[in-house]
């Protein structure tokens, strides 16, 4: 049980409502003190939950892009080679 904490929060709608309703964001304290408004945490709040539904991510982008296909050819050069391994060794 927590006693004597106050704690400021934003909650905003889900933009993407597939699988979540609400976003709860937790202000820091030294937020405040630095002069942000209250619109300004809003917008805040709307933006990094928009890019969170969109999938997002920081860099890796090329690489997911393409693994894949890179993992699908890896496994097909192996299953020819051990093919080849096989009918040259029952010859």
């Amino acid at each position: 049980m927590v006693k004597g904490v106050s704690r400021q929060i934003v909650v905003i709608d889900s933009p993407d409502q597939k699988l979540f309703e609400k976003a709860i964001f937790i202000v820091r304290n030294d937020a405040l003190k630095e002069g942000v408004t209250a619109r300004a945490l809003v917008q805040e709040a709307r933006r990094v939950a928009r890019n969170c539904s969109t999938g997002h991510t920081d860099g890796g982008g090329l690489w997911e892009r393409f693994l894949p296909w890179i993992t699908a050819f890896i496994g097909g050069g192996f299953v020819g080679v051990a093919w080849l391994l096989v009918t040259f060794f029952t010859l």
